[in-house]
């Protein structure tokens, strides 16, 4: 097992690592838009949020060596599923003719108040 932490990516605000490889698995700790450089929540709407937690995601999977398209899966907590088309907008230009798994969940709440969180899976394998 290898822990893989992004200098790219806004630093866990808990005790846990950006991202874990075991195998040719990458697991990538959930992302929320923080700016990586101060560390506060950036933007107040949802394509700003879903934007900058998109980007955190590629930093870590980028940190492992990997694209955004070596992800196979992702989950995408909200805290309401009523903007889930902005959530998509943001989302489909992200991740542009790739297209890995989903999951796409409302939650009661997420850190620091967040509109968003994303995790995903990546593989090594071509």
């Amino acid at each position: 097992m290898e822990l893989i932490n992004s200098t790219e990516a806004p630093a866990a605000i808990g005790p846990y690592s950006h991202a874990v490889r075991s195998g040719n698995t990458l697991y990538v700790s959930g992302q929320i838009p923080l700016d990586p450089e101060t560390g506060t929540v950036t933007g107040t709407d949802m394509e700003t949020q879903a934007g900058q937690a998109l980007k955190n995601l590629k930093a870590v999977v980028e940190a492992a060596g990997l694209g955004v398209e070596a992800i196979v899966k992702a989950t995408v907590y909200v805290s309401d599923l009523a903007l889930f088309d902005q959530l998509n907008t943001v989302y489909a230009r992200f991740m542009g003719d790739h297209k890995p798994a989903r999951v796409c969940v409302e939650v009661a709440r997420l850190p620091k108040d967040v509109m968003v969180e994303i995790d995903a899976i990546a593989t090594f394998d071509s």
